[in-house]
């Protein structure tokens, strides 16, 4: 895969093999799984798996997801470490319809990493491969992933209340999106 992002702080490409001890690693973090679909038993072989199925191309056909490694430069090294990962879906049903999704290690949360990050993507999919709508949505109790997706532009959409069966519990989840000429505008 050719894809190879950059912000001022973070090189953005696809995750590979390498980064499956890391990225096991910040996903077995209790504070990091709690608002996501894994728990904190996530393994190296889930890791791999999900490396393993990523797509061929750098855009993910309809119902293909890609994870997009974050590695930055810490301290004095020039070696780049992975702190987190951005999703990228893309709609079954929807034409030019992506879904994105941020998760850190919690050592980099704060930082202003997952904004940094999450603006270059969804730039680059509105730019590059001509998105007409991108959707985020997030647990009611994150606040900290609303907040962020507030901070971004994306207009809030929805409240589905208690309508997600989600690790024993029914929760709810706010929705927000933005489309293509909402972020031209910006």
């Amino acid at each position: 895969m050719a894809l190879a992002l950059r912000t001022d702080r973070l090189e953005i490409s696809p995750l590979v093999r390498a980064d499956t001890e890391t990225f096991a690693e910040y996903r077995r973090e209790p504070a990091v799984a709690r608002y996501q679909s894994w728990t904190s038993d996530f393994t190296v072989a889930n890791a791999e798996a999900i490396v393993a199925a990523q797509p061929m191309t750098d855009v993910p056909a309809a119902g293909e997801w890609i994870q997009l490694g974050l590695r930055a430069a810490i301290g004095n090294s020039s070696k780049r470490t992975l702190i987190g990962d951005v999703a990228v879906g893309c709609d079954t049903v929807q034409p030019s319809t992506y879904e994105v999704g941020v998760t850190l290690a919690s050592a980099y949360q704060g930082a202003g990493y997952a904004s940094e990050a999450l603006r270059c993507v969804i730039d680059w999919l509105m730019r590059e491969c001509r998105a007409h709508r991108i959707v985020m949505q997030g647990d009611a109790r994150n606040t900290s992933v609303l907040d962020l997706m507030r901070r971004l532009g994306l207009r809030h959409e929805g409240t589905v209340l208690e309508g997600d069966w989600f690790k024993d519990e029914w929760t709810t989840l706010e929705r927000f999106a933005l489309l293509h000429r909402e972020w031209q505008s910006h």
